[in-house]
């Protein structure tokens, strides 16, 4: 395998499926079944899940909510999630650990670092939940915090677009597709990758990130032998 220890981030609406909200126990599985195609071959594999599936803090505040409650409750949303997707890799043998960033002692293990390395070290998928613990920080900016604190080798956006394009390829059928592309191209086109502050922590840090479509079975294991599947940002 091209990459030993990956930080896979997945977004909350991913696990919804063909629902409209919600988590799609079909879906759940069939990610179970393509991580374990790598854990097989001896990755590390961490992983950071959003909770938009189930609720969003900033939609949250755009309907009146306070805002750090909204966060709060979008928080929470990912730690259902990163339960989920554990009880869904243990059915398929796979030994987890889910660390939170805010204290919920009874269902997770707080977030430390130097026992997630150990965990990964051992073999076992680590799932990071509760984003930061901070609010008004996205889920994008816990994957980008969290693969440097692990030493990552890289961050796997898996999204249902298979790359990054000039234009978003679901709505403009001439929106042509990128293979690599550097950090600063992505600032300056003004592409959207991930949040600001999120990218911008990972081009400082060096951290390359691989835009791909978790959705089509084998990618993922394609993608962490060094095949050319969806796009590369780098230097």
């Amino acid at each position: 395998m091209h990459y030993k220890r990956i930080l896979l981030k997945l977004s909350g609406e991913a696990l919804m499926g063909t629902r409209q909200y919600g988590i799609d126990p079909v879906r759940l599985k069939e990610y179970a079944e393509e991580i374990k195609s790598i854990t097989d071959k001896g990755v590390q594999v961490a992983i950071v899940i959003g909770g938009g599936n189930i609720f969003r803090g900033l939609a949250g505040a755009s309907n009146g909510m306070d805002r750090v409650q909204g966060d709060h409750m979008g928080m929470l949303a990912t730690v259902i999630n990163g339960l989920a997707l554990q009880s869904a890799l243990e059915d398929e043998g796979i030994e987890t650990r889910l660390q939170s960033a805010i204290k919920i002692n009874e269902v997770a293990e707080p977030f430390i670092r130097r026992r997630a390395v150990r965990h990964l070290e051992k073999g076992r998928v680590v799932i990071f939940g509760g984003g930061t613990g901070n609010p008004y920080f996205t889920t994008d900016s816990a994957a980008v915090l969290r693969a440097i604190e692990i030493d990552a080798d890289v961050i796997l956006k898996g999204t249902r677009v298979d790359g990054i394009y000039t234009a978003d390829p679901e709505k403009n059928k001439d929106a042509t597709k990128f293979d690599f592309i550097s950090f600063e191209d992505v600032l300056k086109k003004g592409l959207k990758v991930m949040d600001t502050t999120a990218f911008t922590l990972s081009q400082e840090n060096e951290l390359p990130i691989i835009v791909f479509d978790m959705n089509k079975s084998g990618n993922l294991r394609k993608v962490v032998a060094g095949e050319k599947v969806g796009t590369k940002v780098n230097l």
